[in-house]
């Protein structure tokens, strides 16, 4: 129960921290509109003043700038409840003023009569040297530290940024570390740059002071002599002299802040306060303090000058001198016996980090993109091409590993498997690539490039002429689909060495809850992980799916009391997966248009394998440029292109073809099913 109370109370005092906020902002805005009596006047200019001073206390006892990342708010709200003040009193003294000093309330009485002797010529001098010096030197000076530091810490960033992935590589930090450095940099950039913007209300403040002074003047000469009859003698002295202690109230604050303004941007971190860093720089030197002394003392022996008060300070700086100088000359205390030296940690299987399978370096511009908490398009798009992968290639890929380089241009990215790269790009936020598929209407102006998935020529343009870019026939897509489309590309064609041991055990598991006598046949009683591993990567190797895992087991289990070599286990499969093949390669044709091999071609090839297991290389050379040929000429009929071979040569001529033509696919006479005819399009070899 008293945990409960606990909670409660806890989240009451934060909810109503979190209402005080709205509630002075409809304060300060309710004195420009509600007549307020002087009383309460009082009560708020005293709140003024106390809140400047607790701001410029707050200023001077910061550590780093970043210590009091709420000073830009601060000071807008401070401003803003100036002003508003200045309208309420405004308003009191016209109404007001001719019944005597205490109309507007003591506060400003007692600025007006006592601080200026009554004089409001002397008033109007105090307050324009009090307005010239907030708004020519100190909020001037403070904007201009503001505009500078906020520019320098930008163009300081990315430096920052390359220091901080130095020390992670290197592993003097960790990733969290590293994380809230990136955060701070950022914090820093954004105060710096509030900072610049927040100066230009002190200054504007200012000159909203001089204003509201002529008018409430003018004003109540006006209200003073047509609507209460004074002269204007009297009426200029009263009216004159509330203004002026109204001037006074608001613009001494308006002093505070802006000094407090200039102290938070123009001080060096250093550990210190500002405080101790005047004390610790300015008197650590006693010559400097003792020559100081003499200059003043010299001064003050002068005919003519104020000799006290040069030789009071002349005495002081010298005591100083003489203290600093005792203090330097005791004997400093023996230090204490330094610890033995940690030694450094011997290297351990710790500092062995495992390479990613899958990782996604991103340019510095494309951090947006796949940014958590800027709800980056890019981890969405990763998230759905791996739910896809899954349901169409039969297991679930590694997980994407994602991280910034500066390393890379602005705007690159690279993909790698396995800690080696496999695709690199480039991709413009804000912009759209327009993919020619090759029966465009017309030309579009931008960045000629080309597809980094597919190579298709290609032109990055701006956002507005996305529609025209439809319209000639381009396919258009943004920053974020070119990288998800690029890497979808990648994790298909390397899908083979996506399925480790690691994947496969899964894999097995998830089929164990439905089928988990066939599991349990398969492996280990029947054949080792690695065996089934490998026949697994052979059928992803030629783009073959293995959704189908019941298929699969069962010829694995069938086949796998008589041979355990992969190559046959994997035709086998192939056998019987070979419905949902031709389905793939063709699926609404009941005629099969394929190219094989002439008769006396096989025989040769067939001998080569047998004798050899390799085929010599100038009948390979050969080979290759007649399927090379007869595969264009398929593609320009439409056809998908199709090697059907015997067997015992298909998985040599299937790896000897893959690389240089990857969209021919081999397949043996076992693999047709009966209900597809095959009709020849093209014979190799049939010259030779």
């Amino acid at each position: 129960m008293k945990n409960l109370l606990a909670l409660l109370s806890f989240r009451n005092a934060a909810a109503l921290r979190g209402l005080a906020g709205p509630v002075l902002i409809v304060m300060i805005l309710s004195m420009m509109v509600l007549p307020l009596p002087p009383f309460l006047l009082d009560i708020l200019f005293t709140f003024n003043i106390a809140l400047s001073v607790i701001v410029l206390l707050v200023a001077m006892n910061t550590l780093k700038p970043l210590d009091f990342s709420a000073f830009p708010s601060v000071l807008l709200i401070t401003t803003l409840l100036r002003l508003s003040l200045n309208v309420a009193s405004t308003r009191v003294v016209l109404l007001h003023g001719h019944t005597g000093p205490d109309a507007a309330g003591k506060v400003i009485g007692a600025f007006g009569h006592f601080l200026v002797g009554g004089n409001y010529m002397i008033g109007i001098v105090v307050f324009v040297i009090l307005v010239v010096i907030n708004f020519v030197v100190i909020t001037k000076g403070a904007g201009r530290i503001a505009e500078v530091g906020a520019r320098f810490t930008l163009d300081a960033m990315p430096g920052k940024q390359m220091a901080i992935d130095a020390d992670l590589n290197a592993g003097l930090i960790g990733e969290e570390e590293a994380k809230q450095r990136r955060a701070a940099i950022a914090q820093e950039a954004d105060f710096f740059g509030s900072m610049d913007g927040a100066s230009k209300f002190v200054r504007g403040d200012a000159i909203a002071g001089i204003v509201v002074m002529l008018i409430n003047v003018v004003g109540g000469l006006i209200v003073g002599v047509l609507q209460h009859n004074l002269d204007v003698a009297t009426a200029a002295k009263t009216y004159t002299l509330l203004t002026i202690g109204d001037g006074l109230v608001a613009q001494i604050p308006s002093l505070v802040i802006s000094t407090a303004a200039g102290l938070v941007v123009s001080r060096v971190s250093s550990g210190e306060n500002i405080g101790q860093q005047i004390v610790t720089q300015i008197f650590s030197n006693p010559q400097l303090i003792l020559l100081s002394a003499v200059i003043i003392g010299g001064l003050g022996i002068i005919p003519g000058m104020p000799h006290l008060a040069f030789l009071i300070f002349a005495m002081l700086l010298g005591s100083i001198a003489y203290v600093q100088t005792e203090k330097a000359g005791k004997p400093a205390a023996p230090p204490p016996t330094p610890a033995p030296p940690v030694e450094a940690h011997e290297a351990s299987w710790d500092d062995v980090m495992p390479v990613d399978v899958l990782g996604l370096e991103v340019g510095y511009r494309l951090i947006p993109l796949v940014d958590r908490s800027q709800d980056g398009e890019l981890l969405k798009r990763i998230k759905g091409l791996r739910k896809k992968f899954a349901q169409d290639i039969g297991f679930l890929p590694p997980s994407v590993h994602i991280r910034d380089n500066l390393e890379l241009k602005p705007n690159g990215y690279r993909i790698s498997l396995k800690g080696v790269e496999v695709g690199a790009g480039d991709a413009y936020t804000g912009m759209y690539l327009a993919i020619n598929p090759g029966r465009v209407t017309g030309q579009l102006p931008g960045a000629v490039t080309k597809d980094p998935a597919f190579g298709l020529p290609a032109v990055w343009i701006d956002a507005s002429m996305r529609e025209q870019a439809q319209i000639q026939g381009y396919t258009v897509v943004d920053a974020s689909t070119v990288v998800a489309t690029h890497l979808n590309h990648l994790i298909h064609k390397n899908s083979s060495e996506l399925l480790g041991r690691e994947e496969l055990q899964k894999l097995l598991d998830h089929l164990s809850r439905d089928l988990p006598k066939l599991v349990e046949d398969l492996t280990p009683k029947l054949l080792s992980l690695t065996i089934v591993q490998k026949v697994l990567q052979n059928l992803l190797g030629e783009d073959i799916p293995i959704r189908d895992m019941r298929t699969i087991i069962e010829a694995l289990i069938e086949h796998g009391a008589r041979t355990q070599d992969t190559e046959d286990l994997t035709a086998f499969v192939r056998t019987r997966l070979s419905r949902s093949i031709i389905q793939q390669i063709s699926p609404s044709a009941s005629e099969l248009q394929v190219i094989t091999l002439d008769p006396q071609l096989e025989r040769l090839l067939i001998q080569a394998t047998q004798a050899e297991g390799a085929i010599e290389p100038g009948l390979a050379d050969s080979l290759l440029r007649e399927a090379h040929a007869a595969t264009q000429n398929q593609e320009r009929l439409g056809l998908p292109p199709v090697l059907l071979v015997p067997g015992q040569i298909r998985a040599l001529l299937s790896r000897l073809l893959r690389r240089s033509i990857p969209q021919l696919k081999v397949l043996s006479h076992n693999e047709v099913p009966e209900s597809r005819s095959i009709r020849v399009t093209a014979v190799l070899g049939a010259r030779a």
